[in-house]
């Protein structure tokens, strides 16, 4: 039955639908006679779904929907003999119910990307002796190895190698975390160098990759769509319409009267308030790069208090580059240090080598030959640089090496750590030369977005998975001042929700993998999308094409007065169905009369969209 509804529902059935209401209309005004009126075509079409929800709603769901109305206005007017009445109530509400759909359509497929990360096999090592199995086969305490490139199957500790752990799946950290033995590794992280022995803990459903796919599943499944408006006042609309037209009909003797009241009563502009006005906003939205994907989103936007925003990727590139070269030695030029650097870093593929060596590259510095390459994973590099042992790395390898640092090299080197940047640190064998620090980059437009956020009354809000220091570094430069750090992505929902039971509503902001549970767990989710993952725009209700987060501010702006145009919709709706039961009850509308002139609402709310629509909010 319900395919037979959507059938019916669709749009061309609705044009089909809207074909026979013109052709009645036609006939009635040539007042020429057929055997059939071509008005029991849209009756049957779009009338069909209109009888089959109201019966759903009164025997299954035991509540009145405005359907019910609507069915028992068509039913009075084809007992009078009024069709061409019945079927245009009937088109109004199928063209009511497919702007609706359109606008509340959404993809799914994002979250299958997200469980396609979970490795299906494990390296487990059994008396020395590897074995490939199925991560359904691993039990905690097993040893497993994993290889420099390969997916890291369960929850584990590492119990033996050094490497560098790209875990942004997890935390949306924008560089490799160096790892060793102790550390803590998670499910879906890639290892990016050296071979590493973990002992598993947390297996299947309680990994950490197993509990993010989880949480998007149960956001999604608690975040349903909200009602229609008039859905919501059914209960009272229906049995207020019945008692003026049984009124109208004891007081004038008159059923044409009775019917007509029942015809105009019909809530064809209110259902056309919403919809109308979304849809005028989610086009121009378009316009401006920002994709809205329902227009509860929009509804729910605007009434956003606490915008919570990730950090790499979101206020900042999450692109490093190269922020400072310094050098330590007396007579070596940042230039030099430089081309040391990046000439012992050219043959390692750590990402952070790479930023060095094509920064070097953009400054026209040549490299040098590079001989007795190694690399530590998790550590550093060496080389020989024209007959010099140049070593690469953190202080804790150039400890290794018996070099020192004096108090002033310390303080630069906390300085630079205290404002957000990876420090790579450059020694000889017997002294450090200089550093070479990175960044990330915070986008231009933030602290400008974050000013005109709070002149819209909109409190700022940094969740991140970075570092205290780095988080604290960029939230300041925005103008932020509530930082939360080192979040994993159920601490990121756990703040969320707490913020919104104390009874606020949360917008977060984000673009990886691992803020899909929070965007999906905020009154209202934006997504990256530019570079944000598909997971990441999928969890979200609205995502910013051009990555640009200056649009933000307008979203909230075009989201407030999406929802006043939707208030004054429905009041413009309600003025004019009042009229029409005044006149009804007079006898001067009839039941054609009044179904032509409910459209005059319809009209009215239509008018106000396309005035949205080209109205300036940026």
């Amino acid at each position: 039955m319900i395919k037979i509804v959507e059938f019916l529902s669709s749009l061309k059935m609705s044009i089909v639908s809207g074909v026979c209401v013109a052709a009645s209309l036609t006939l009635m005004l040539t007042h020429t006679s057929v055997l059939l009126d071509p008005a029991w075509g849209a009756v049957v079409i779009s009338g069909f779904p209109i009888f089959y929800w109201a019966v759903v709603g009164i025997f299954i769901d035991r509540r009145i929907y405005t359907s019910l109305l609507i069915m028992i206005a068509m039913i009075a007017s084809i007992v009078i003999g009024e069709l061409f009445a019945a079927g245009e109530i009937a088109l109004i509400m199928a063209i009511g119910g497919i702007l609706e759909e359109k606008t509340a359509a959404r993809a799914r497929k994002g979250l299958k990307t997200l469980i396609s990360l979970a490795p299906s096999e494990g390296r487990r090592i059994v008396n020395g002796r590897e074995e490939m199995i199925s991560v359904e086969l691993i039990r905690p305490g097993d040893i497993l190895r994993v290889l420099p490139g390969e997916a890291i199957p369960v929850d584990g500790e590492i119990i033996s190698g050094d490497t560098s752990i790209d875990q942004s799946v997890m935390t949306g950290e924008s560089l490799p975390v160096d790892k060793g033995a102790g550390d803590s590794v998670f499910c879906g992280s890639i290892n990016h160098f050296g071979s590493i022995d973990i002992s598993a803990s947390k297996i299947g459903e309680d990994s950490s990759l197993q509990k993010l796919i989880r949480l998007v599943e149960e956001a999604e499944g608690s975040k349903a769509p909200m009602q229609r408006i008039v859905d919501k006042w059914a209960s009272w609309l229906v049995p207020i319409a019945l008692i003026i037209a049984v009124v109208a009909f004891f007081v004038t003797d008159d059923i044409v009267r009775a019917v007509t009241v029942l015809v105009v009563f019909c809530p064809c502009a209110l259902v056309l308030a919403t919809p109308t006005a979304i849809v005028a906003a989610i086009g121009q939205a378009a316009r401006h790069g920002v994709l809205i994907k329902s227009g509860d989103a929009l509804e729910r936007m605007g009434k956003v208090d606490h915008i919570a925003f990730d950090k790499t990727g979101t206020l900042t590139y999450g692109n490093l580059s190269v922020s400072d070269v310094l050098p330590f030695e007396p007579g070596l030029t940042p230039e030099i240090l430089l081309e040391l650097t990046a000439s012992a870093e050219s043959l390692s593929e750590h990402p952070l080598a790479k930023s060095i060596v094509a920064f070097a590259a953009e400054q026209g510095r040549e490299l040098r030959p590079n001989s007795g390459f190694k690399m530590i994973p998790g550590k550093g590099v060496s080389a020989d640089i024209d007959g010099r042992q140049i070593f690469c790395g953190s202080g804790a390898f150039l400890a290794e090496q018996g070099i020192s640092f004096n108090e002033t090299k310390t303080e630069v080197l906390e300085q630079l750590r205290a404002q957000g940047k990876a420090v790579i640190l450059v020694s000889d064998n017997s002294e450090c030369l200089g550093l070479v620090a990175l960044s990330d980059t915070l986008r231009e437009s933030a602290k400008p977005m974050v000013e005109e956020l709070l002149a819209v009354h909109a409190s700022p809000i940094l969740l991140t998975g970075d570092n205290r220091q780095t988080a604290e570094y960029f939230a300041e430069k925005a103008g932020i001042q509530s930082v939360h750090a080192e979040l994993l992505p159920d601490q990121k929902v756990a703040m969320i929700e707490q913020l919104q039971q104390d009874g606020h509503f949360v917008c977060m902001i984000g673009d990886g993998y691992n803020d899909a549970p929070a965007l999906k767990t905020a009154y209202a989710g934006v997504a990256m999308g530019g570079i944000g993952s598909d997971i990441a725009i999928e969890a979200a209700d609205i995502a910013l094409m051009g990555d640009d987060i200056s649009k933000v501010p307008y979203l909230k702006r075009i989201s407030n007065a999406t929802v006043r145009l939707i208030k004054l919709n429905i009041t413009l709706a309600m003025c004019v169905n009042f009229v029409a039961i005044l006149l009804s009850v007079m006898g001067i509308l009839t039941p054609v009369t009044g179904a032509l002139w409910h459209n005059i609402g319809s009209v009215l709310v239509t008018l106000n969209a396309v005035l949205l629509y080209d109205r300036k909010y940026i």
